[in-house]
């Protein structure tokens, strides 16, 4: 089984582009207000431009208004979104796309009950932030906290970078990885050459 890698906070078209060459299954395009690495909706657009076939843009939101959701679904056509805030399930369906619920591990006691509150969710992403506040720390959470059994497909994220996104691939078995600041040089700023190490990671620990 290959796991599915994510690359967050896409800024720049070249980062993208890189990227899809690097065979990456995803890349997630920022709006919470919170994030350094929030994106305005030209710029997104520049970057799913770059982005080769079969890679999958995935919008990032956290109790975003409403209007700007319904500019980046016109403007953007992701095919996935994701949610980090408060949004509940009628929320989160409303737009008829299919989306990922983040999980805040640092915060949620009973991450199965949590998911059991959407049952819409095409997958979930168990991240090391806290409730109402932004991903992106670099912090890993305790794996020991990942339920054994999700009804969904899940994406491990927080605190991966290609040093550790093997110990933590062995450890919990996730569908896929979603990594952001451990692939940068600097907010929102990929580096090429941990990007590459990053899938190599990836790539060694499924052959095995």
């Amino acid at each position: 089984m290959r796991t599915r890698i994510k690359f967050c906070g896409i800024t720049r078209p070249g980062d993208a582009r890189l990227a899809g060459e690097l065979g990456v299954d995803a890349v997630g395009l920022i709006f919470a207000a919170a994030s350094k690495r929030r994106l305005d909706v030209d710029t997104a657009r520049a970057i799913c431009a770059a982005l080769p076939p079969m890679v999958s843009t995935v919008a990032l939101f956290m109790d975003n208004e409403p209007q700007l959701i319904e500019r980046v679904l016109r403007a953007v056509r992701p095919h996935l979104l994701q949610f980090h805030g408060s949004e509940t399930e009628i929320e989160c369906q409303r737009w008829d796309v299919p989306y990922l619920r983040a999980i805040p591990m640092r915060s949620v006691d009973d991450a199965s009950g949590f998911c059991a509150r959407y049952p819409g969710a095409a997958g979930f992403v168990l991240d090391s932030h806290r409730s109402g506040a932004a991903g992106g720390t670099g912090e890993a959470f305790d794996w020991a906290q990942v339920p054994a059994q999700l009804s969904r497909p899940w994406l491990l994220a927080g605190g991966l970078a290609p040093d550790t996104v093997a110990a933590a691939i062995a450890a919990t078995h996730p569908w896929g990885v979603d990594v952001s600041s451990g692939i940068e040089s600097s907010p929102g700023i990929k580096d090429g050459e941990k990007m590459l190490r990053f899938v190599q990671e990836v790539q060694r620990v499924d052959h095995a």
